[in-house]
Formats: C-alpha cells, structure tokens, sequence
C-alpha cells in the first residue's frame, strides 16, 4: 500500500513539472501551441487610427486594442461602437425590467364578472336584523324548559286523556322460549326419576 502511494505521488509531482515546463518543441505536452506573449516591441509604431467620430459597427477596432494606444482612446472607441443600436435590442428575456407599478387597465368583461360577484356576496350577506334573529332563536334553543309538577300546572280547558294500553303479542319463538324456563311439574317428575 505504500510503494503504491509513493508511485501516485511521485507521478503526480512529476506530471506538474511537466504542465509548468514547456517542451523543448515548443509545444505544451497536451499539443496545445504556447500563448503568444501580450506585451509589443516598443519599437513598433502607433497604429493609425482613424477619428472616434467617423466609426461604424463595420469598423476594425483591432488597432484600438494595441498597447500604445492611450486608455481614453480605447474606451472612447469601445463607447462608440456598444452605443449602435444594433447592440440595444431587447432580447425578451428580461422579464424583471418591466414598470410592475402601472397596473393595466381590467377589461369590461372582467369588471362585469367582479361586479356579479359583489352582487352575489352582499345577497349572502346577512342583514343585522336577520343576524339578530338568528342569534335570538339560538338561545331560545340553548334556555332550559321550566319543569312544572302536576300541581303547579295550569288547568286546561280541554282534558286529555291518557293513551289506551296496547296489548303486546309475543312471537312463537318468545313464547316457546318462555315455556322452557317455567318449570313443568309432570317433566320435572320424569327427569328426576
């Protein structure tokens, strides 16, 4: 396990060296060709540069990006060409850049379905007469009914009488299960025996 560790990482440290050390052809050990270096001979001249004034979106601005040319210049340039319109389209894809503070204005038909529906609301509304109603007849439910004893109770002018008795019939099946828990004596004579 560890002559594996050691061989990771010297491999490791020595493929560093070689991404940090360029070849000796010139190329990179990817194949990639070496950048090119960004600073310019100082005996190169100043490009010429035609006036701010007079470019176009089909300008060359390369001779503006040379390092002798002054910053002022450079961003001047810059300046003039993002300011064509052809780099103020919108794209459509900004959708936070609307004024959300303009509300639109609602369409008749939507305001005829919201006044429907106001109209809709205050019929289901109660009136606070019917809602004192109802909260009246709610207690009325909730009061306890006053017991009176028979003595205590108003005489009425019409008397009513009681219900008449009703004779309740047992089924067969209720009579024959009453006759075997009656004992009878001659049965019970016979089992003894």
């Amino acid at each position: 396990m560890s002559e594996d560790r050691e061989n990771f990482l010297s491999r490791w440290s020595r493929l560093k060296q070689e991404v940090n050390e360029p070849s000796p052809g010139g190329e990179s050990p990817h194949g990639n060709p070496p950048a090119a270096p960004r600073a310019a001979a100082p005996d190169t001249p100043l490009p010429q540069l035609p006036p701010v004034e007079q470019l176009t979106l089909d300008s060359d601005y390369r001779d503006f990006f040379h390092p002798k040319v002054d910053e002022k210049v450079r961003l001047a340039a810059l300046k003039k060409l993002f300011s064509d319109p052809h780099f103020n389209v919108m794209d459509g894809l900004d959708t936070y850049i609307d004024d959300y503070s303009k509300p639109d204005p609602l369409p008749a038909a939507m305001l005829a379905t919201l006044r429907q529906a106001q109209k809709i609301i205050a019929w289901a509304k109660e009136t606070p007469d019917e809602a004192e109603a109802k909260r009246a007849a709610e207690a009325a439910e909730l009061l306890p009914v006053p017991v009176t004893s028979p003595d205590q109770a108003a005489p009425t002018a019409v008397d009513l009488e009681p219900p008449p008795a009703i004779a309740v019939e047992q089924p067969p099946a209720a009579q024959s299960q009453n006759a075997e828990q009656l004992p009878n004596p001659s049965i019970a004579a016979e089992r003894k025996s």
